[in-house]
């Protein structure tokens, strides 16, 4: 059994996890038009974002206050087209994704993105006086993916978050988030040694029914 003090130390560090991904899941919404978003350069992108996002999500009372189907509606009409979370999850349920089938990875989907938002909507009114530092960026023109450091400043020590990106061919594409790094953790990480316990207990579909499970555990809080 935990201790108290491991529990606190951990809702700490989820706290932090939450604003430091708050950023990033409210932050694509943001991009004022595709071609913009597609000539950007990554650092610029976040760089660019990361103020509005702060005072966005401080101006936004329902957002701040956990409003889940606000949350969500943000989510499907301006973040999700500027995530990879095709890729997101599939790295996060690890080789089983390779055997899932359509629809399994279909509902996957959304039950991972309906986790990330019912976990990180909790900790929103944590956001208040922060400013975001974008750190010295050393990609190149002709990368595909790129690491984007940047470091959150007030409400306590300075919080690290990295972010991977990827470019995307086409037209309207331009740089997707598919991974970021808090503190040190890989988000993608995190979730993929907890799901590979899962599968390896009761498969894809245990998975899933977990889940599925665990999001109308934490809707019902």
């Amino acid at each position: 059994m935990k201790s108290n003090a491991t529990v606190t130390v951990q809702r700490r560090f989820l706290g932090r996890i939450v604003l430091a991904s708050a950023v990033l899941f409210s932050g694509a919404a943001m991009f004022t038009g595709s071609a913009r978003a597609a000539d950007e350069t990554p650092d610029a992108l976040v760089q660019r974002i990361s103020g509005d996002v702060l005072a966005t999500i401080k101006a936004d009372k329902s957002i701040k206050a956990g409003d889940i189907g606000k949350i969500m509606v943000l989510v499907d009409s301006k973040i999700m087209p500027n995530v990879n979370f095709q890729r997101m999850t599939a790295s996060a349920v690890g080789p089983a994704w390779r055997t899932a089938t359509p629809e399994q990875q279909k509902r996957l989907q959304e039950e991972f993105k309906t986790l990330l938002v019912r976990t990180y909507a909790g900790a929103l009114d944590q956001v208040s006086d922060q400013s975001v530092t974008v750190r010295p960026f050393r990609g190149s023109p002709n990368d595909k993916e790129v690491l984007v450091r940047t470091e959150i400043r007030g409400g306590g020590d300075p919080v690290q978050l990295d972010y991977r990106l990827e470019k995307t061919p086409g037209e309207g594409g331009g740089w997707k988030v598919y991974n970021l790094n808090v503190l040190g953790v890989w988000l993608v990480d995190t979730y993929r040694t907890q799901f590979s316990q899962q599968i390896n207990s009761k498969g894809i579909d245990g998975l899933i029914a977990a889940l599925a499970s665990r999001n109308k555990s934490n809707g019902s809080n």
